[in-house]
Order: structure tokens, then C-alpha cells, then sequence
């Protein structure tokens, strides 16, 4: 399926049921995350059939349910480790969705993760993933004028970009993030204070690329 697709079908689970992930959808997630590891110098990590983690108040308040498999996003200390976990998150967010699974990111309505974090090192937060009770919802978007600076005569390849980033999922649905493009073609894309919005850019920035065929 096109990557542009599994954008539009991938909305957030909370509620999962209770059957486990195959060894073949285990393979490649495994490979997956070792590739980016390898690629990035992140410490992300894997956990399947590990339902204690989000069998917490916080879990519950978060209207979790069911969670037995999460991902957690760690790597070494860093002013760009948030947006970097968000680009490469968001990577494993969409091969999750290609394997038939569900997923949905998580800031702190969990508990503790089984996760191995170094001194160095920082875990930002999870991805739970597994079938979901439901295929989720899609959340509402905001206009193309509201994130990017430029809305005239708008080069196709941007706006296909665009149109990829009001896809991403961000912390609370937020979308504070905004794409600045020159008169010489060269993009600028920043996000304003708010909660996780590094991570968000890092998830945007992810989209913008795949939607449009430019690195950022």
C-alpha cells in the first residue's frame, strides 16, 4: 500500500484486543528499529507481551486498555533527540500500520517502561501498538494558511508536502507547527512552545518529506 495512504487510514488506538503480534509482524518491526538504531545512534526499543507497563493509574486515566506491546523511544541526550525521535518514531508508526496493527503515541499516561536507559540517555516516550479494539478516528486539521506562509501559487511538490503534514498526529492534536517556503524553494519548518512539540516536528518533518519527495 502507498505510504500516503497508511497516512490517511493510521488514526490513534487506545483500546486493544487481546491477540498477540505474529513473529513475522515481529521481524519486521525488529528490523526495522535495529536499521534505525544503527542509521540514527538511538537506543529505541522494543517490548511485546508486556502488559504491566500500561496497567497503571496513569494508564487508566489515559483510557488505555489492553496495551501488551510498546516501543520505547530513548537515545542519548540532546537538543534534537525529541525531533529525531519523532522523525524515526513516526517511520515505525507507519510500518506498524502497513502490517495490519494499530498504534498510538503516548507522552505519560503510562507506567514504567521495561525500557534500558543509559546515564546518558532519555527515554521521551512510547508508542503502544498491537489490534486495536477499532481503527481509531481521524482529527480534525487545521487550514493550510494557519501552518504554512505560503498559499498562492503553491509549487505542487509543497503542497503535496503540506497536505502530508496536516496528516501527522501531534501531542493533543495541537498542530503547531508551520512551513515557511523562500522565493528560492528552500523550507524552513519551526514549531511554537507547547506540549511535546519538538517530537511533533521531528513526526511532521517525517510527513513533509514522504509527501513531497524533499528532504528537509
Amino acid at each position: 500500500m502507498e505510504i500516503l495512504e497508511l497516512m490517511k487510514q493510521r488514526h490513534s488506538v487506545r483500546q486493544y484486543k487481546d491477540i498477540a503480534v505474529d513473529s513475522q509482524q515481529r521481524t519486521v518491526l525488529n528490523e526495522l528499529i535495529e536499521e534505525i538504531n544503527d542509521e540514527a545512534g538511538l537506543h529505541i526499543q522494543v517490548f511485546y507481551d508486556e502488559p504491566q507497563c500500561f496497567d497503571s493509574m496513569m494508564a487508566h486515566y489515559g483510557k488505555f486498555a489492553g496495551v501488551k506491546n510498546y516501543i520505547a523511544l530513548v537515545g542519548k541526550k540532546s537538543p534534537k533527540l525529541d525531533e529525531t525521535l519523532g522523525y524515526y518514531g513516526e517511520k515505525i508508526v507507519l510500518k506498524i500500520q502497513e502490517l495490519g496493527l494499530n498504534s498510538c503515541w503516548v507522552a505519560m499516561t503510562h507506567g514504567k517502561s521495561k525500557a534500558d536507559i543509559g546515564k546518558r540517555e532519555k527515554q521521551v516516550c512510547l508508542i503502544a501498538f498491537g489490534h486495536g479494539e477499532t481503527q481509531g478516528t481521524p482529527h480534525k486539521n487545521k487550514s493550510l494558511q494557519a501552518v504554512c506562509n505560503h498559499t498562492s501559487d503553491m509549487p505542487e511538490w509543497f503542497l503535496n508536502g503540506m497536505e502530508a503534514a496536516l496528516l501527522a498526529p501531534t501531542a493533543m492534536n495541537q498542530q503547531k507547527f508551520c512551513f515557511e517556503l523562500s522565493s528560492d524553494n528552500k523550507i524552513t519548518a519551526t514549531c511554537s512552545k507547547g506540549f511535546y512539540t519538538k517530537l511533533d516536528l521531528g513526526i511532521v518533518k517525517y510527513h513533509f518529506e514522504i509527501g513531497s519527495g524533499r528532504k528537509l
